[in-house]
């Protein structure tokens, strides 16, 4: 059995401003070049370099009640979409899949408490949404960040929300002739898309009084999005060797893209 860990408040208040810094690079590559033939994702950039936000935007990244190390949460969509309308003026958190194939299953907004002392708490969390854009849509594979609440004071210590680097960390949906149905798909690498504030060096010589790693948090934040990720896979080899000593048989899949993230 798991150790019975401690239950914290973790709270906001005040009417300060926090400043966050946006940021998106220009992207590098995509599989059929509409990095460079469309024009609305060839130029997308942030759409507001700087920006005040008040800090009840953060409070719905907040649990509602006591809450302990490794439990998720589900984050507030309100200020998590308005956040998101720095990086472009036309966020969605309804994730549209291949509607005609496929149900989406990673909708939400999930949050965990990874770290605390008496004066900081540490929550990481994951965030997958889609931008409209002219003709299609921009699906990130996914967000991730921190998120440090400053007990004391009951501000935010440091801010960061980024789309995890990876070989292919996107996908794109083009409807390249308006007269056809349906779009074409492409995914891609985009080097840098960030908002942040604070300094991320002071939170990392933080001391905390209990913790789990950062490993661990993700781990239980992909099992908030995807069942595929509660199954114990395990490697062909490891397969054929577990199969005769415990008499099942061996259920084998084949995929081109990952199962854990949006990228494809």
């Amino acid at each position: 059995m798991s150790p019975l860990r401690e239950k914290i408040t973790i709270s906001l208040d005040g009417d300060e401003k926090v400043p966050i810094t946006g940021f998106i690079a220009p992207i590098e590559y995509t599989s059929y070049n509409f990095h460079v033939e469309w024009d609305a994702l060839a130029n997308l950039r942030v759409a507001e370099p700087e920006k005040q936000y008040p800090i009840s935007i953060f409070c719905g990244f907040l649990p509602k009640e006591t809450v302990s190390i490794g439990v998720p949460w589900e984050i507030e969509h309100a200020g998590a979409l308005e956040l998101l309308k720095q990086f472009h003026p036309n966020p969605t958190l309804s994730m549209r899949a291949d509607l005609q194939y496929r149900k989406t299953e990673s909708q939400g907004l999930w949050a965990c408490l990874r770290a605390y002392n008496d004066e900081f708490a540490d929550i990481v969390f994951r965030i997958h949404a889609q931008f409209d854009l002219k003709d299609g849509w921009f699906t990130p594979s996914q967000f991730t960040g921190h998120l440090v609440i400053d007990r004391i004071k009951r501000s935010v210590a440091y801010f960061q929300m980024s789309l995890p680097k990876g070989t292919l960390n996107f996908g794109a949906k083009w409807k390249i002739d308006p007269n056809e149905e349906g779009h074409i798909t492409d995914v891609g690498f985009c080097p840098n898309m960030e908002l942040q504030t604070g300094i991320e060096d002071v939170v990392q010589n933080i001391e905390f009084t209990e913790s789990i790693t950062q490993e661990e948090v993700e781990q239980k934040l992909i099992r908030s999005f995807y069942k595929s990720q509660q199954i114990n896979w395990v490697p062909l080899e490891e397969a054929l060797q577990m199969a005769p000593a415990q008499q099942k048989p061996i259920h084998a899949i084949s995929i081109d893209g990952p199962l854990f993230d949006e990228s494809c």
